[in-house]
């Protein structure tokens, strides 16, 4: 069982940078590949990014390349997610997922789901 919780989101400018926190309990976290969904209102809820259980390989909806990064510290049982030239169309509650195989972006893999945090970019 891997409990996850994220943090970091807020109110932010166009064009403007945040850092979501997603801290998970346990001490199998390092086997668990990890990724983020965001979801906007009305919208399904999508793929932006997933990182490999060691961090070696990550995964990046084409949205989101050159923008975003996702990287973690297993020693501190933490994925990441920084967001910079962030655009309206981000704005979106963001999720962190776990799973023990899939970076990928089929959230139907994913095991385990933090509750949510609230982006929201401003024009």
């Amino acid at each position: 069982q891997v409990q996850l919780v994220e943090s970091g989101g807020g109110l932010v400018q166009a064009g403007g940078s945040l850092r979501l926190s997603c801290a998970a309990s346990g001490r199998t976290f390092s086997s668990y590949a990890m990724g983020w969904f965001r979801q906007a209102p009305g919208k399904e809820r999508e793929f932006v990014a997933g990182i490999s259980r060691g961090g070696a390989n990550t995964n990046y909806a084409d949205s989101v390349k050159g923008r975003f990064t996702i990287f973690r510290d297993n020693a501190k049982n933490a994925v990441y997610l920084e967001m910079n030239s962030l655009k309206p169309e981000d704005t979106a509650v963001y999720y962190c997922a776990a799973d023990r195989r899939s970076w990928g972006p089929d959230k139907r893999l994913y095991d385990y789901w933090g509750q949510g945090t609230q982006v929201t970019v401003s024009s």
